[in-house]
């Protein structure tokens, strides 16, 4: 990977893209684009209005009605969809860049774990276009009947900062193969990647009017698109409270249907026959890889008491050990949170686990080391003999905090796991398959991983039980949620 420390990131065409035009927004606001490492201003996008959102919605609308898009031969539609992947592989070191600076994360998780897997769903997402059927019923009577499988219109994709290429992709690639067209919305945080995809989807031969890129705040942005009577349907990542919103918008507007990966507090059980040494390991990365800006971080680890006091030990002394800086350093292990907001927000969770109880084993404070003190940084925190009502163990946190806690058996175990309101993801680590398997079915979460954590492959699928979301990203699950069936009955004579 080239080395970065010195490079300024190649910025995209900095104006909206709407019917594949760059166009300026209708009443000409910005918003600024901060690197959270150094406090620095990178430069300025546009902010779209409720005005500028109709005027995409329109060009999607009518890509989608009478454009090129829905009347293509379905293989074409995906060779046109793996042109855009090679595209975004081509151009992987100028977006993880671009990526690494606008969001704090190093730039081996900007380009291994955002840009990188954002091409191969685009990818895997190609092959689908072509596989979409539908069925003949066995019904009753003198009739042929059939199932189409059609697309369900105009999207509005509205993605977060944390992820925000890989994201945006868990979206495009399945409404793209269904046929669909899009209104794409990044983060206002981090909309620079958002803004390069728009660029590389016309180049890759996405007609005008398909791909459409606003970028702008939450309100009136992204409450505009939540409103707006002719989307179709909202795939949304992102908070539970932003969730909300956008339910009651839909039931205001037109019941669009909603696809919605929210937060989670996912726990990893360790059983004292576990291996000690891979699980330390898994466990670490399940909260400080992407400085615990996940929301499927293993953020809650769970330990025998048997095992409890060395292995935890043996997280904190890793925590303690890990680099933390400048993210386009090849050394760094952990960059800086993304924003002076959501580093308040860590540290006032790090407070709270200190004010009930909780014995902080590493970390919990900022890092203010050297040129750290201009940006967003705070230390990998592990706090052992947390309860499972505290804060810290109960309330996503979305930050480099880990919180430990005991468990007597394994009924204690789900009793704790499953005690939050979420229900995204989990992991068991234990020799004794037959034990894991029967935990894994007990365990209300979306995915469950065994022996391993943060797996992922774009023909599995992704989501949450409970307020952990609705619908599936990813394979062929994440693709119904594009689509939509109809019936057609055809009545045939009863006699030949």
């Amino acid at each position: 990977m080239t080395d970065a420390r010195s490079l300024s990131p190649q910025l995209p065409v900095l104006k909206l893209l709407i019917d594949g035009q760059h166009v300026d927004p209708v009443e000409g606001g910005t918003l600024p684009v901060v690197n959270p490492a150094t406090g620095e201003k990178i430069c300025d996008v546009p902010s779209a209005t409720a005005a500028d959102v109709d005027k995409a919605v329109k060009a999607a609308r009518r890509a989608f009605e009478s454009g090129p898009w829905g009347r293509m031969n379905a293989s074409e539609r995906g060779r046109i969809i793996r042109r855009f992947s090679e595209q975004l592989w081509q151009h992987r070191e100028e977006l993880a860049l671009l990526e690494s600076m606008e969001n704090g994360k190093t730039l081996r998780e900007a380009m291994r774990g955002d840009v990188g897997p954002g091409a191969a769903t685009l990818s895997y997402f190609a092959d689908w276009a072509n596989k979409i059927r539908g069925e003949v019923l066995p019904v009753d009577g003198p009739f042929l009947t059939y199932c189409l499988k059609e697309p369900v219109g105009v999207v509005g994709a509205i993605v977060p900062w944390n992820y925000p290429t890989c994201l945006a992709c868990w979206k495009l690639g399945p409404a793209l193969a269904a046929g669909c067209t899009v209104v794409l919305k990044p983060s206002e945080i981090t909309p620079l990647t958002a803004m390069r995809l728009g660029q590389l989807a016309l180049e890759a031969g996405i007609p005008p009017g398909v791909l459409n890129v606003v970028t702008g705040y939450g309100d009136p942005t992204g409450e505009a698109m939540a409103r707006h009577p002719d989307i179709d349907k909202i795939s949304f990542t992102g908070s539970g409270r932003t969730a909300r919103r956008l339910l009651q918008a839909s039931a205001s507007s037109n019941l669009k249907k909603l696809t919605l990966e929210l937060g989670g507090k996912s726990p990893q059980i360790i059983l004292p026959d576990a291996d000690f040494e891979k699980a330390v390991e898994a466990c670490f990365w399940g909260i400080f890889s992407n400085k615990g800006e996940i929301c499927n971080a293993g953020s809650r680890v769970l330990v025998h008491e048997q095992a409890y006091d060395a292995f935890v030990a043996r997280l904190a002394q890793r925590a303690s050990r890990m680099k933390v800086g400048n993210p386009l350093e090849e050394s760094t292990e952990m960059g800086a949170q993304v924003s002076a907001k959501q580093l308040e927000t860590i540290l006032g969770y790090i407070e709270s686990g200190k004010q009930q109880g909780a014995k902080v084993l590493a970390g919990g404070a900022r890092d203010t080391e050297g040129a750290k003190a201009k940006g967003n940084f705070v230390k990998p925190t592990v706090f052992g003999d947390v309860q499972p009502h505290m804060r810290i163990a109960q309330e996503e946190i979305f930050g480099p905090v880990l919180s430990c806690l005991r468990f007597k058996d394994e009924a204690q175990a789900l009793e704790i796991a499953n005690g939050t309101q979420y229900g995204l993801a989990a992991s068991i680590w234990t020799r004794d398959v037959a034990k894991a398997h029967a935990m894994a079915r007990r365990v209300k979460s979306g995915v469950v991983w065994i022996n391993c954590y943060n797996e992922f492959d774009d023909a599995a699928p992704f989501g949450g039980y409970k307020e952990s979301g609705w619908g599936r990203d990813l394979s062929h699950h994440a693709l119904e949620g594009y689509l939509q069936t109809k019936a057609v009955w055809t009545k045939l004579p009863s006699e030949i």
